[in-house]
């Protein structure tokens, strides 16, 4: 038996044959060629193919990934036309004659590289993206089939990484569990399998292609891999898979139920979705509202900003659809790790602590004010509250419900028709934490952002892989700040909920109950097994001692 440990991403147990996944042999011809024109045709026939290709992977990815996550595929796309791109690759055609396949090689490799050493992690991440397209333009030329990985039995998936293209095009029924050599928290390895809800591990260094073929079990929970476990090892591990099968059907006993402590403590569960896609992902695991609406995707999802009306649509059918339960749908949080082409925004040696979010929208007032449109006339069709991020004095706040106010007095002026909604905004920086009183007063209610709480409190870049070592998220600063908006959210009279990953850590929901936290938003894979845990817990009983106080 070959023990290897890696990093988990889900927790779990998956246990079949391994399939490992191998680049083909992609041979460069490296000779020269006079007939430089029918080699640019080459290349030119190879990236329209390519687009299409991108095309379709995106309305597939969509279908069974949803639109956030299909995304990526329409990036690729625009990248395939990116002029200098184009102009480089024919350049070394024609000027040093070359083949199709060794100038493509050569300037995708080229502008590769340039993202690799970029400072920045998220743009120094899409250098994958561009070995990715590299790759598939490559397939074209040498005539290699990209849908030659295709099991027809249930397997886990062994791999150096995987590329989004890679992962779309996997039989999600087959798939029983993802291990890789490289990925990190945020890769689309760990996207997909989150997405998938199968065991993964990632940066499992010691994986071999000696393992195709061969039996093995994921262990999500002790992050390792079992390859050709012993006979005690396999029933060790098969009860343990199926305990957790026993214990998701039990979960299943928990739709309809209230989200209620065993003293009768309520808190409201409610769900993380990226846009009207995850609706139905909503609806199945009994989520009882959407704590937040990522209303920045509906931004990133094309090649200049949605209209009024695109807006007014997208959240319209989202409060339809889910009425009359709430749904809180965050004002664009561009910037940072979000970028778009189309708002020209400078680079910035540091995005996180640069022109993101509600700055973006203050200084761009019309930008602001199309969505803020869009958001008043579609709260006629359901429970809409609305929260701005990034708030970091009571300066911006009155600035942002400032400019509300004047939206609905244009469209009241024209006649639409709009409902009530509640104003809250984010508390993700220290600096909001240390007024909530002051912004307690001029809101009806917070969402604490604990992922950027957790970046700016502990100086740590949630985008850097190299840090993970040092992140702490239990860290008791953090803890002390989420008591305290929560307190100052109390004694002004409106509710704190949490929409960060920490939602979704077991080990801290009876922390937050007795803090008072009202509501938690989470992956909406994540409400049925909190609601469980929610049940569990006797908030009459005494606390057990711990090293903090939080109190």
């Amino acid at each position: 038996m070959v023990v290897a440990t890696g990093k988990s991403i889900v927790k779990g147990i998956a246990i079949t044959k391994i399939r490992v996944l191998k680049e083909p042999d992609r041979k460069i011809d490296e000779s020269l060629h006079e007939d430089t024109d029918a080699q640019v045709k080459r290349f030119q026939d190879a990236v329209a193919k390519v687009i299409d290709q991108q095309n379709e992977l995106y309305e597939r990815a969509k279908e069974t990934a949803g639109e956030k996550n299909a995304e990526i595929f329409e990036v690729h796309a625009m990248m395939l036309e990116d002029e200098d791109l184009i102009d480089d690759t024919e350049e070394i055609i024609r000027e040093q004659k070359r083949s199709a396949e060794y100038a493509v090689k050569e300037s995708f490799t080229a502008q590769a590289k340039v993202f690799e050493e970029m400072d920045d992690a998220y743009l120094s991440a899409r250098s994958a993206d561009i070995y990715d397209l590299e790759n598939a333009v490559l397939d074209v030329l040498l005539g290699i089939d990209p849908n030659s990985f295709a099991p027809d039995e249930p397997f886990i998936l062994v791999a150096d990484d995987l590329a989004p293209s890679e992962t779309v095009k996997l039989d999600k029924n087959l798939l029983q569990g993802i291990v890789t050599r490289g990925g990190s928290q945020t890769s689309h390895t760990a996207i997909l399998a989150r997405s998938m809800n199968v065991p993964a591990l990632i940066q499992v260094k010691d994986i071999s292609d000696a393992w195709d073929g061969k039996t093995a079990i994921v262990d999500g929970y002790q992050s390792c891999i079992y390859v050709d476990p012993t006979a005690e090892t396999m029933e060790m591990m098969m009860e343990r898979r199926e305990a957790d099968r026993k214990e998701q059907a039990l979960l299943q006993d928990l739709i309809g139920k209230e989200s209620r402590t065993v003293d009768g403590t309520a808190v409201r569960i409610y769900a993380n979705i990226g846009g009207p896609a995850d609706l139905p992902a909503v609806k199945e695991n009994d989520a009882e509202g959407v704590g937040l609406f990522r209303s920045e995707f509906v931004y990133l999802n094309g090649d200049q900003s949605p209209t009024e009306e695109e807006q007014f649509q997208a959240y319209k059918s989202a409060l339809e659809a889910l009425a009359p339960k709430q749904v809180v749908i965050r004002t664009c949080d561009i910037g940072a790790d979000k970028q778009v082409d189309y708002l020209n925004l400078d680079p910035e040696d540091n995005p996180a602590l640069g022109f993101r979010a509600i700055r973006i929208c203050l200084t761009r007032k019309e930008f602001f004010k199309t969505q803020l449109r869009a958001l008043l006339r579609a709260s006629a069709y359901g429970n809409l509250a609305v929260m701005f991020p990034m708030i970091t004095s009571l300066k911006e706040l009155m600035a942002a419900k400032e400019i509300l106010e004047e939206c609905r007095t244009e469209l009241k002026n024209e006649g639409q028709e709009m409902g009530c909604l509640e104003i809250g905004i984010m508390i993700e920086t220290p600096a909001a934490a240390l007024i909530a009183d002051d912004l307690a007063r001029q809101c009806d209610f917070f969402s604490i952002g604990t992922n950027d709480l957790t970046q700016y409190t502990l100086a740590i870049d949630r985008q850097n892989a190299h840090l993970e070592p040092f992140l702490d998220t239990h860290h008791p600063a953090v803890l002390k700040e989420i008591k305290m908006a929560v307190d100052a959210a109390h004694r002004h009279g409106i509710w704190c909920g949490i929409c960060g990953e920490l939602g979704a850590d077991l080990d801290l929901t009876e922390t937050f109950l007795r803090m008072g936290i009202d509501e938690l938003s989470v992956n909406p894979k994540s409400v049925l097994p909190l609601r469980k845990q929610v049940r569990g817990i006797d908030l009459s009983l005494p606390e057990e001692e711990k090293e903090e106080d939080f109190r």
